[in-house]
């Protein structure tokens, strides 16, 4: 009776180490997985994007459903952290009705603020074709930001330009598409010389 009893004891010591063990391993192994999931999280990047389009073209419509502008590219890159994109050697064409189309290239571009403000940088080109009324336009600068809802577009740093024979060079530049009015900062202008009659 004693040996039942002591082996009773023995059996039921066991099973409750055993559970304790079983326990304690539970606890190693969700904390393990916590841990894992942790660093796994920490190494996915907030910036992470969602949408890689390769050569596209977006065309925004006026609201009488006439096509205001196209923005195509090679690449464009979508992040939902700040809903920007990023636009790999960006052609923006301004189509502004009777007036002639205004296209302008960068190797780089970035959309942002609900895609009503574009910044091109790198190697920008602008170049507006002649019309009945206006001279061709062609400009060169490092940067230009677009707001091509209220049809203009800007920038701070040195701007060349090139229009009806003469050259102008400044720093900075305000320009209304709209208007065909365009503002220089301080700078230069070289007229060609006259044509002797």
């Amino acid at each position: 009776m004693r040996n039942q009893r002591t082996a009773h004891r023995y059996r039921l010591s066991i099973g409750m180490i055993l559970a304790l063990l079983g326990a304690l391993g539970s606890f190693w192994l969700l904390e393990l997985m916590n841990r894992a999931g942790e660093d796994m999280a920490a190494g996915i990047k907030v910036d992470e994007p969602d949408n890689i389009v390769e050569r596209f073209s977006y065309v925004r419509m006026t609201e009488t459903g006439q096509p205001s502008y196209i923005i195509s590219g090679d690449r464009l890159t979508h992040r939902p952290s700040d809903d920007s994109s990023e636009i790999d050697n960006p052609v923006v064409r301004s189509l502004s009705g009777d007036k002639p189309p205004m296209d302008i290239r960068a190797r780089h571009a970035r959309v942002d603020q609900d895609n009503t403000r574009v910044t091109l940088t790198k190697d920008v080109d602008i170049h507006r074709a002649a019309s009945p009324t206006t001279r061709d336009m062609h400009m060169v600068t490092e940067k230009l930001v677009i707001y091509p809802e209220e049809d203009r577009m800007e920038t701070d740093l040195p701007v060349r330009m090139e229009s009806g024979g003469a050259t102008a060079t400044g720093i900075g530049m305000q320009a209304n598409n709209a208007t065909r009015q365009v503002q220089l900062g301080r700078g230069t202008i070289v007229y060609p010389p006259r044509a002797r009659q």
